[in-house]
């Protein structure tokens, strides 16, 4: 079975990882447009602020003989009849299998000033994007954020780092109108209005102002002139059907695709940013590596099918990686709890202080949960959203009943997990899985990377698996972790304790 792949991101590099390590039979040719080895794109705000430089955005990936890589080569043209994919640098490769995986183009906002791009003006999608903004801020010291999605506020906040004075500038009616509801929202303003950064929601920019030399200012609806050296667009993406729509394949937002990943050609499959599966696609890695992972199973082999279903929960936890900003969302919050019927929510709301705590409870388990300026409380909802471990029948109790209990603020710590516990959710992996890579001689993060790709995601595992780096190599025996997480919604409400939350909000029917 030869295999050609379009597109060598996160996503593509992932499904043929997934599938030379579940079988020989296949030989996987792939087509990246980019000239770079796959790096990791979620971890480009870090690098915009300087926390970290481009080779720690390289994504492991070993040597296979069943794969031949052509960088800086793109996919062009796709004649499903011959079933060849010719390329940009002429070659026509025959395939039996096509998986697309063309990923997403930052979008440009139909702003006057902005066709075409001027100097100084970028949208952060790519690594070359991401050194480009590097080296204005580096000449600059006012910077427009337009946007205010994550990515937007990571950048925001990673510019801000530069010691940049910063304006984040949003055309919705809150900030991360996506994922938050408006009493979140203020919460993120006065974080944001903490570290410098100005904010102005509800306007969309009219104009960009530009000289021969560059960006100058933008100006916004009420009049305003923001000047500025450097404009980023985080304005969202649109997704790389272009070839695919060329090829006749049925294409909505996404190339369509059913369950399997197959698109309206059984010989040809999308996953990632391009593709539009049934449950919708959310814009996050885990999601297109699970379709990675599910799509290189089947053809490995075809009778697991059935039992190859989407992850449904775990892959939408979003969380801002921005230094001085804590925001942790996950399943239904805010204003998406639809159903006050089938769900009850309960929430500690201090917007003022910057702190916002509410979590979304139905049929005994976390279904949603939105944690703004509470890094602890965010870590211990997010393992029970993800483990689906059972919670008390009054959902109250999360949140206040180990504030009424005394005592010192305790860290949650991972070796206090049970093996089974999900360290990296980008990738699944739990703590029993590092511990076993430690125990067969992986003994640094990008060892444990290289077997696991824990850390590989969105970065906010690395603490948590050096830690437990550490603490194995102290210990020849490490002691027995314990059966069941029960103590840590206690150590969570207890870090709660020093949070001075004013309103109590509750949601929903009666558990009793």
């Amino acid at each position: 079975m030869h295999v050609v792949v379009i597109g060598h991101g996160m996503v593509g590099s992932r499904f043929v990882d997934e599938l030379v390590s579940r079988t020989e039979d296949a030989s996987v040719t792939v087509l990246g447009a980019e000239h770079h080895e796959p790096y990791n794109r979620v971890l480009l705000s870090e690098l915009v602020a300087g926390r970290i430089g481009a080779t720690s955005l390289t994504l492991p990936a070993p040597a296979n003989r069943q794969v031949t890589v052509h960088r800086g080569v793109a996919g062009v043209e796709v004649d499903r009849h011959a079933r060849t994919v010719t390329a940009s640098d002429a070659r026509v490769l025959a395939y039996d299998v096509l998986v697309l995986a063309t990923g997403a183009r930052a979008r440009i906002p139909d702003i006057t000033g902005l066709d075409p791009l001027p100097a100084h003006v970028h949208p952060l999608r790519t690594v070359d994007d991401a050194h480009a903004i590097v080296a204005a801020a580096r000449t600059g010291t006012r910077a427009v954020v337009i946007g205010a999605g994550v990515l937007g506020l990571e950048v925001a906040c990673g510019l801000a780092e530069r010691s940049l004075e910063v304006t984040l500038v949003h055309g919705g009616p809150h900030l991360m109108d996506r994922q938050l509801d408006a009493d979140a929202a203020r919460a993120v303003e006065h974080g944001l209005q903490h570290l410098g950064i100005a904010v102005r929601v509800g306007q969309r920019p009219r104009e960009v102002v530009a000289s021969a030399d560059g960006v100058s200012g933008v100006l916004l609806p009420d009049g305003e002139h923001l000047a500025t050296d450097l404009l980023v667009l985080s304005t969202g993406t649109v997704p790389e059907t272009d070839l695919a729509a060329r090829a006749g394949l049925a294409v909505g937002r996404g190339i369509v695709v059913g369950p399997d990943g197959a698109t309206s050609d059984p010989a040809v499959f999308a996953i990632g940013d391009c593709a539009q599966p049934p449950e919708g696609g959310t814009g996050l890695i885990a999601q297109g590596w699970d379709q990675a992972r599910r799509l290189a199973a089947m053809l490995a082999d075809p009778s697991s099918l059935p039992g190859l279903t989407p992850n449904q929960v775990g892959t939408d936890v979003v969380r801002l990686k921005a230094h001085g900003l804590e925001v942790v969302t996950m399943g239904i919050s805010g204003s998406a709890v639809a159903s006050p019927g089938a769900h009850r929510a309960v929430r500690l709301s201090d917007p003022a202080t910057g702190r916002h705590v509410e979590v979304v409870v139905a049929a005994g388990v976390v279904v949603g949960a939105t944690c703004v300026g509470a890094s602890t409380v965010a870590a211990d909802l997010t393992a029970a959203y993800t483990l689906q471990t059972p919670v008390p029948s009054d959902p109250a109790q999360l949140l206040l009943r180990p504030v009424r209990g005394a005592g010192t603020e305790v860290e949650p710590s991972v070796t206090l997990m049970p093996d089974r516990a999900t360290i990296c959710r980008c990738n699944g992996v739990t703590k029993g899985e590092v511990s076993a890579r430690w125990t067969q001689g992986a003994r640094t993060v990008e060892e444990i990377a290289l077997t696991t790709r824990a850390t590989t995601g969105c970065g906010g595992c690395t603490d948590a698996v050096c830690g437990l780096l550490e603490w194995l190599a102290k210990s020849t025996d490490p002691p027995e972790p314990e059966a069941e997480p029960s103590g840590a919604m206690a150590r969570r409400a207890q870090a709660t304790s020093s949070l001075p939350m004013r309103t109590l909000q509750t949601s929903g029917p009666s558990s009793r």
